[in-house]
C-alpha cells in the first residue's frame, strides 16, 4: 500500500477517535504510526538518493553533449558548457537528501506530540460543580458515580456528565415558556365532568447516587421518559377529585399538595427528588368561570349578610343588657334615697355656686331662721 495513503488513513482514524471522544481509536492510529514510523524514513532517503542520481546523470550528459560541441568552430563550446557546469553545480547544492530527511522527522514528532497531548487528556477527567459523572466501560455502566471534581480514570473508560442541580419542567400553555416551544397545557377533567385547562412547574433534581441507574435503564432524556408522563397521569387523576370551583378557588393549594404527593411516590424510587409543585393557572370555560364567579360572589353577600345580622343581634342584645343594668341601678338608688339624703345631696351641689347664700331653716316649717331679730 502506498505510504501516503498509510498515513491518510492514521491520520483520519485519530481525529474519528478525538470527534467521538474514543481514547481506543487514537491508541491505535498512534500504535500504527509508530509502526510506520522508520519505513517512512526510509522512504523519504531513498527519495533523496533518486534525485541524486538523476541530478549526476543530467550532469555527465550534459558534459558529453558540450564534448561534442566544442568540434563545431562556428559554436563557443566552452561558455555554454561552464554556464551549464554552474547551473548543475547550484541545483546540487540546493538538493539535500539531508535536509528533507530532517524536515520529515520534524513533522512526524510534531504529529506525535500533538497525538500524546491529546492522549494524555484520557487519564483524567473534571467534572464541573453541580454534576456527576457516570462510567462506562466498552457499554458497560459501572455503579460509582464521580463527584464533582479531579479524577484520574481509565483511558479507556467513557465519563458522562449528568445534572443534578435543581431543574423545572414546564407545561404551559404560554408559546415558548415551557419544555414545549407550542401549547402544551394539561387538560383533565373535574369530578362533575367539565374540562380544566392546567399551567404546572414541577422542580425536581437528580440523585447523585442514583445517576449511573437512571442512564443505564433510561438515558440522557429522563425527564420525557419518565417525568413527563407521571406529570401528566397523576394530574388527571388528583384534579377528577374536586370539583372546578374548589380548584379555582380555596382548594387549589390541597390539589397541588396531592399531586406532589404522588409524585414523589412515583419517581423517588427511580432515583429522582420532586422538590415542589406548583399549580400556576387553572382555565375554565368562560360560561363555567362566569357562573363561578357569579356564584362566589352570591356566596360572599350572603356571608356578609349574616355578618350584619349577627352585627345586629349582637347590638339588641347589647342594649337590653345595657338598659336592665340601668333599671337595675334606678332601683337600687329609689330603695336608698332619704329626705335627708336629698337635703344633703342637695346642699353639697350648692358649693360649686357663686355667689349662693347658705341661710339655715327651721326644719318643721321650712320657714328661715334668723338670729337677733
Amino acid at each position: 500500500m502506498d505510504k501516503n495513503k498509510i498515513w491518510y488513513i492514521l491520520i483520519g482514524l485519530f481525529a474519528l477517535g478525538v470527534l467521538m471522544k474514543a481514547p481506543f481509536l487514537i491508541l491505535i492510529a498512534v500504535f500504527l504510526a509508530w509502526k510506520n514510523f522508520p519505513s517512512s524514513l526510509r522512504s523519504v532517503g531513498q527519495v533523496s538518493n533518486k534525485i541524486n542520481n538523476i541530478i549526476n546523470k543530467s550532469s555527465f550528459n550534459s558534459k558529453s553533449r558540450s564534448g561534442t560541441l566544442e568540434r563545431d568552430p562556428s559554436v563557443r563550446p566552452r561558455a555554454s558548457s561552464d554556464s551549464l557546469g554552474m547551473t548543475l553545480k547550484k541545483n546540487m547544492e540546493t538538493i539535500n537528501p539531508l535536509k528533507g530527511k530532517k524536515m520529515g522527522l520534524w513533522i512526524t514528532l510534531g504529529v506525535l506530540l500533538v497525538i500524546f497531548l491529546s492522549f494524555i487528556t484520557a487519564f483524567f477527567v473534571i467534572v464541573d460543580s453541580g454534576e456527576t459523572g457516570v462510567q462506562s466501560f466498552f457499554g458497560k455502566v459501572r455503579d460509582n458515580e464521580f463527584s464533582s471534581g479531579f479524577h484520574l480514570k481509565n483511558p479507556l473508560v467513557k465519563i458522562t456528565k449528568m445534572n443534578v442541580r435543581t431543574q423545572d419542567y414546564t407545561m404551559s400553555i404560554a408559546q415558548g415558556e415551557g419544555k414545549k416551544y407550542g401549547s402544551d397545557v394539561i387538560s383533565a377533567l373535574t369530578k362533575e365532568g367539565l374540562s380544566v385547562d392546567l399551567d404546572i412547574t414541577v422542580l425536581y433534581h437528580l440523585v447523585e447516587e442514583k445517576a449511573s441507574d437512571i442512564y443505564r435503564d433510561v438515558g440522557l432524556n429522563y425527564d420525557e421518559v419518565i417525568i413527563r408522563p407521571q406529570i401528566r397521569s397523576i394530574i388527571r387523576e388528583v384534579i377528577a377529585q374536586y370539583e372546578a370551583k374548589d380548584i379555582y378557588s380555596e382548594k387549589r393549594q390541597e390539589a397541588s399538595k396531592g399531586i406532589l404527593d404522588s409524585l414523589v411516590l412515583k419517581l423517588e424510587p427511580r432515583g429522582i427528588e420532586v422538590e415542589d409543585v406548583l399549580l400556576r393557572h387553572v382555565e375554565l370555560p368562560a360560561d363555567l368561570a362566569g357562573s363561578i364567579q357569579q356564584k362566589l360572589q352570591a356566596e360572599q353577600e350572603a356571608e356578609r349578610y349574616d355578618f350584619i345580622l349577627q352585627k345586629e343581634t349582637k347590638e339588641a342584645e347589647r342594649k337590653i343588657i345595657e338598659a336592665e343594668g340601668q333599671r337595675d341601678a334606678q332601683q337600687i338608688i329609689n330603695q336608698s334615697l332619704t329626705p335627708r339624703y336629698l337635703e344633703y345631696l342637695y346642699i353639697n351641689s350648692l358649693k360649686d355656686r357663686e355667689g349662693t347664700i347658705y341661710v339655715p331653716t327651721n326644719g318643721s316649717n321650712g320657714l328661715p331662721l334668723f338670729r337677733g331679730v
